[in-house]
């Protein structure tokens, strides 16, 4: 019995054996085949080429200069290594005089670890001018390795900075939330190359090899390009946009043409800044000194400068005045000045205006008009009208952080203050004055409202992927309100061709237009501010703000030709010659038929 259960354990054992063998070599051998494969198999991802940024009439804007990177093969910083590290890197400047290899050394240590296996660029962009006489003996270098590497580049400078905006070294925050910037490392960090960052970018490819045992490439198994060079085309005309920063030379402001479907053809903030000093980083000095300027180049003043609109909002508030039940023959005597309880409400006319309707109001801006006009109709109906005019809205501009601007009323003075509104405040609200702030976009989109009886959507890309984008616009005046229109264009019409209009004497061009002037008081200047200017300088950075709004031509418009002049004074004074010669050259351009 004993012999037999021995006999039987033992058959077991080597019936086991047998059946272990047999699953390892022929059972898995699929297995262990498909895990051998992919242990000598390496994909790797292809960066894509950033697409341009063109104006409409395919000029380059944003470009990408060929040039390389150089990079080193990760995990030598060993104390076995660290030292033919530092030859390696030490060669390299020996090569490339721009480089320091201390520099280099740095960098390497600060990324290298034994979590990240892809190669390390010590150096992130050398011109191909510099490196191709030094090419091949780089490429003999061991553990170096070169490759491809654009960077952006904006040709036409300063011009449109503020629309473009630039490219730089992307954050881990950014990485983060975008993977294909582990690949290219580059990020629109403003203007359009933020707000479309993510089809300018592409998708990356990807690249399958068999690699030996001693990680060498054998072959290459297959490839899926990468999803690269996506154009965007803008609306904007370089011819102008260059020809705008001319006349604005010397200023500081904005200026918007827009057509009535919300295509632009140039808009400037001013002064301007130079995008490629930030593509390869900015110094602290130079940043220090943008940053500092009390003139704000680094702002875009286009969408996120937020100004007092003065008289501009006259027209609109005009509008809401018919609406609410005032006839355009319903007339004030203005004498100069207006007392409200103890205090006194100045018209810019100290001597008055006399008989004035709303036709006068706006054609010589009177702003005793508007002043007891406001307090017929109230607060509440001002501050809707003007909400519903585009005013304290993002116009919707594809550009990112659009800022959106106060129109005041009752709810938001509690809100902010927790105080009551005062009937004084209604009448600044009325000229555009008080607590009201606006962007120069706001006041174009809003005139382009008065010219065309639609609020359009602004937009700058004019075709994406070989797509013309569309125009959107929201009616969002009522049947009255369209035939009220008519009395407001006129009055706006006199306002530039009437012998006492406040831009009469100041419009030069051939093209008929209609439009407003506005003066705008610098309200106060933050004590940050303050210590900064000299005082010699102080009466120029406590004049008015100069606005001059209009369209054209009158009779069939097409155009929206918005200024805004910082401490320029008077609107017309300031802005009308600008205006007026833009007008020419969009006769010159052909945009407007004569």
């Amino acid at each position: 019995m004993r012999t037999r259960f021995l006999i039987a354990l033992f058959i077991f054992i080597w019936v086991s054996l047998l059946s272990r063998v047999y699953y390892l070599s022929v059972h898995s051998n699929r297995y262990y085949e498909q895990l051998s494969m992919e242990n000598t198999l390496k994909t790797e991802r292809i960066a894509p080429v950033r697409g341009e940024i063109l104006d409409r009439n395919f000029k380059p804007l944003a470009i990408n200069k060929l040039g390389f990177k150089i990079e080193i093969m990760p995990h030598l910083n060993t104390q076995r290594r660290i030292e033919s590290l530092q030859t390696t890197l030490e060669r390299i400047q020996q090569l490339l005089p721009m480089l320091d290899a201390q520099k280099m050394i740095k960098i390497y240590k600060q990324n290298d670890s034994h979590y990240n296996h892809r190669e390390i660029a010590v150096a992130d962009f050398i011109s191909y001018e510099d490196i191709l006489p030094v090419y091949s003996e780089l490429n003999l270098l061991e553990n170096v390795k070169i490759s491809p590497a654009p960077m952006r580049y904006y040709p036409y400078q300063k011009i449109a900075a503020h629309l473009i905006g630039y490219t730089a070294k992307s954050n881990q925050q950014e990485i983060e939330k975008d993977p294909v910037l582990k690949l290219t490392g580059i990020v629109g960090k403003s203007g359009l190359e933020k707000e479309y960052n993510t089809y300018l970018e592409g998708i990356p490819g990807e690249r399958t090899v068999q690699m030996n045992a001693l990680n060498e490439e054998i072959s290459v198994l297959e490839t899926r390009k990468a999803v690269e060079n996506r154009n965007l085309v803008l609306t904007i005309d370089m011819r102008l946009q260059q020809y705008i920063s001319r006349l604005m030379e010397g200023n500081a402001g904005a200026v918007v043409v827009m057509g009535l479907d919300g295509e632009i053809l140039s808009a400037g903030s001013y002064p301007e800044y130079n995008p490629n000093t930030f593509v390869s980083g900015i110094s602290a000095k130079k940043w220090n000194a943008l940053i500092n300027d009390l003139d704000m180049p680094f702002t875009n003043k286009i969408v996120n400068g937020l100004y007092p609109p003065g008289s501009t909002i006259k027209p609109s508030i005009g509008l809401v005045y018919l609406d609410s039940g005032i006839s355009q023959w319903w007339y004030v005597t203005c004498s100069g000045t207006m007392k409200l309880g103890n205090r006194n409400f100045r018209c810019w006319k100290s001597w008055g205006h006399g008989k004035t309707d709303l036709h006068k109001a706006i054609r010589e801006s009177c702003d005793d008009y508007f002043y007891k006009g406001s307090l017929k109709v109230g607060i509440e109906k001002i501050s809707d009208g003007l909400k519903n005019f585009g005013l304290g809205n993002k116009t919707g501009i594809d550009l990112p952080n659009e800022f959106i601007g106060t129109i005041p009323n009752r709810a938001w003075k509690r809100e902010r203050y927790n105080e009551p509104w005062y009937i004084g405040e209604t009448l600044n609200t009325s000229i555009g004055q008080g607590s009201v702030l606006v962007t120069p976009l706001q006041i174009a989109q809003n005139t382009a409202l008065l010219a065309g009886g639609k609020l359009p959507r602004p937009r700058l890309a004019r075709m994406i992927d070989n797509n013309l984008t569309k125009a959107v616009y929201r009616d969002v005046l009522t049947p009255a309100q369209k035939a009220d229109l008519p009395i407001i264009r006129r009055a706006m019409r006199q306002v530039c061709s009437h012998p006492k209009g406040t831009a009469s004497s100041q419009i030069k061009t051939t093209v008929p237009i209609a439009g407003k002037t506005g003066t705008a008081q610098v309200v106060g200047i933050p004590q940050a501010t303050k210590k900064r200017i000299k005082e010699e300088d102080m009466a120029y950075y406590t004049r008015s703000h100069a606005w001059l709004t209009t369209y054209g031509p009158y009779k069939h418009p097409k155009y929206v030709v918005t200024a805004l002049i910082e401490h320029g004074g008077h609107g017309a004074s300031a802005a009308g010659d600008i205006v007026s010669k833009i007008y020419d050259k969009l006769v010159e351009f052909g945009y407007i038929k004569k």
